[in-house]
């Protein structure tokens, strides 16, 4: 079964993914299978260190806060738009010193980031562990330090490290 589906938690949540943007078919389905036997055998090719995940049990509590924060950050979101400039609000980039060394810790950091409307990952630089982003509605960047680092890194680094 490894050698025709090597990663098969990927292609089920491709083809889940699949069909969820796409119509509910026979059709689409069978697409959806060839799309993420493609890319399993596409990810095996790289030949990527599996993560070494320390507790699994945390993940559940790292999925909540993102879904928390990604929430709350649409709403802050909406009403920066939908106030126009009637509220005044700065943008700026914050520089974020990161104890996470782990790869796949911090590809889920970027992901959290990314996916966090009115903030965005700019640069990490590997060397000094530095993390620069950039948020919309800059209040204190001692905030977002403290966001980031007791939020989701601490979480992470329990994880993967």
């Amino acid at each position: 079964m490894s050698r025709i589906v090597p990663h098969p938690l990927l292609a089920a949540s491709l083809v889940l993914m699949w069909m969820l943007l796409n119509a509910f078919s026979l059709g689409h389905f069978l697409l959806g299978i060839v799309v993420a036997l493609i890319a399993s055998r596409a990810v095996a090719a790289l030949q990527l260190p599996k993560p070494r995940l320390r507790r699994w049990r945390l993940i559940p509590k790292l999925g909540a806060i993102v879904l928390y924060d990604i929430l709350r950050s649409n709403i802050a979101v909406a009403g920066i738009i939908l106030m126009g400039r009637g509220r005044k609000h700065v943008s700026g980039f914050v520089a974020i010193p990161l104890d996470l060394r782990d790869r796949n810790g911090l590809a889920v950091l970027a992901c959290i980031v990314t996916s966090t409307p009115g903030t965005a990952w700019v640069e990490y630089a590997a060397d000094s562990g530095v993390l620069v982003i950039h948020v919309l509605d800059l209040v204190s960047q001692e905030e977002w330090v403290d966001l980031i680092k007791n939020r989701y890194e601490s979480l992470l680094m329990e994880i993967f490290e």
